[in-house]
């Protein structure tokens, strides 16, 4: 049954920082929707709805949000916090099979383009006091290639480019869009990302009443930093 309280979704809820997300949304009030491939829906309660979901498949994505819609009502926050990648040799990344690479962007952008387009669906349906905040958890391949990680890098910057451009499109209607990207004090990547880091974030951003800067690259402990030099030829 609909609820009035807020709702929150989260899109590939692992064990880092997707469970970190959902319990810090769960803390401030929200029913969370957790959607993943290994979900339960009889593990699901009151405030918690577990909803399995294969990311490859976009029909599983809107079903995911149909089934929030039904249970909770509609999301006011919404993550999508999916990746991919099938790793090629470092010196020949056209190695990579084309079922591969179909299959990585179908779950770095494709899925995540629905599920962008369903949560702006979901915003223009809320009332200007929600939060309606989209946030695509990223990494720095959109601005950086890695040896081995062609496909990954392709998807990432695919889906960064979506939230810049969502970003601008929406400002105006209240609608707000992120590209969070965890980094290192001196700006370089870091491989072992910290779930309550991005849940820290994720909650401030999503409690802001206006777009802030789309490209969010923090570092744990300080927030949101901008780096001088975007671009980083290799690493």
């Amino acid at each position: 049954m609909p609820t009035t309280s807020p709702i929150f979704l989260i899109l590939g809820a692992g064990p880092n920082i997707g469970q970190a997300v959902a319990r810090i949304f769960s803390s401030k009030g929200y029913k969370v929707a957790l959607a993943s491939r290994s979900q339960k829906e009889v593990d699901s309660t009151d405030n918690h709805l577990h909803i399995p979901c294969d990311f490859s498949s976009t029909s599983d994505v809107i079903d995911a949000f149909t089934k929030v819609k039904k249970v909770f009502g509609i999301p006011s926050v919404v993550v999508y916090n999916v990746s991919a990648s099938t790793f090629t040799p470092a010196q020949d990344p056209f190695a990579l099979p084309l079922a591969d690479l179909n299959k990585d962007l179908a779950i770095n952008i494709t899925s995540a383009f629905v599920a962008a387009q369903q949560a702006a669906a979901c915003f223009s349906q809320l009332p200007a006091s929600a939060a309606r905040t989209f946030i695509y958890t990223g990494n720095i391949l959109n601005v950086s290639i890695l040896p081995g990680f062609l496909s990954q890098g392709l998807g990432k910057s695919a889906g960064a480019h979506m939230i810049w451009a969502a970003s601008a499109a929406y400002k105006e209607r209240g609608f707000k869009f992120y590209y969070a990207d965890e980094r290192k004090a001196d700006g370089t990547p870091i491989y072992r990302v910290n779930g309550d880091a991005h849940a820290e974030l994720y909650l401030k951003l999503a409690g802001e009443k206006t777009q802030g800067e789309w490209l969010q690259t923090f570092v744990k402990g300080v927030g949101y930093t901008k780096f001088e030099s975007q671009y980083v030829s290799s690493i």
